[in-house]
């Protein structure tokens, strides 16, 4: 069954902590959180006090996204913080650091991922797939919430879901970027495990159907 995981850039960081709560109680399998650092995309979001806190909170699975230059520098820090998983840009660091970096996270005893943009092949995994939990897929270009989704990346999810099912199955496929009751089953019939979703959930009055109708919906694909 597909897995939903809310997107904490959509959330109403005013009172952040009702709002994990709420999408806890509403049936999320996990919560993604998206780290941006000005440089490698346009825009700066949560750090280490931020995962922290959400982490002492509560004690749903934390998926952690990575928009940061040179993520090799924190990922051990970001693993000590309270990550569950942390998810890296293969565009973000030279090979042999993205490779120390995956080591580093192993050896933290938390799950690795990597991600792609829309404009990058999916061959660029393959040096690092064996080594992978997950890897997500981004239908939108990172940095902001609330973009359109991009059709032609189905053709890449279904791709990586195949060299997934052929060269390590326990992987996972995530996808992230204007993912709502329409494009959910698009997803899902291309091979994603796990959607990724910010403002089909938080803008929603009423998250825990959000979230039911996106599994609903994925269903159906």
């Amino acid at each position: 069954m597909i897995k939903i995981a809310p997107s904490v850039l959509s959330a109403d960081f005013s009172k952040l902590g009702s709002e994990i709560d709420c999408v806890v109680e509403g049936g999320a399998d996990l919560l993604h959180v998206d780290v941006m650092d000005g440089i490698f995309v346009p825009n700066i979001s949560v750090g280490f006090p931020i995962l922290e806190a959400i982490d002492k909170h509560s004690d749903i699975f934390l998926d952690v996204h990575l928009m940061i230059d040179k993520p090799h520098r924190y990922v051990e820090r970001f693993c000590n913080s309270g990550a569950d998983l942390v998810c890296f840009h293969v565009e973000a660091d030279q090979p042999q650091d993205i490779l120390t970096a995956l080591a580093d996270i192993k050896k933290a005893g938390k799950k690795c991922g990597l991600s792609i943009k829309p404009k990058t092949p999916a061959s660029v995994i393959l040096p690092y797939l064996s080594m992978l939990d997950l890897i997500l897929v981004m239908t939108v270009e990172p940095g902001f919430g609330g973009q359109k989704f991009m059709a032609d990346q189905l053709p890449k999810i279904r791709g990586i879901r195949a060299l997934i099912d052929k060269q390590n199955p326990s992987c996972l496929l995530e996808v992230d970027g204007g993912i709502d009751n329409k494009t959910a089953p698009l997803v899902a019939d291309a091979g994603a495990d796990i959607l990724v979703a910010g403002n089909a959930i938080f803008k929603s009055s009423d998250r825990a159907a959000a979230i039911a109708d996106l599994k609903l919906y994925s269903a159906k694909s």
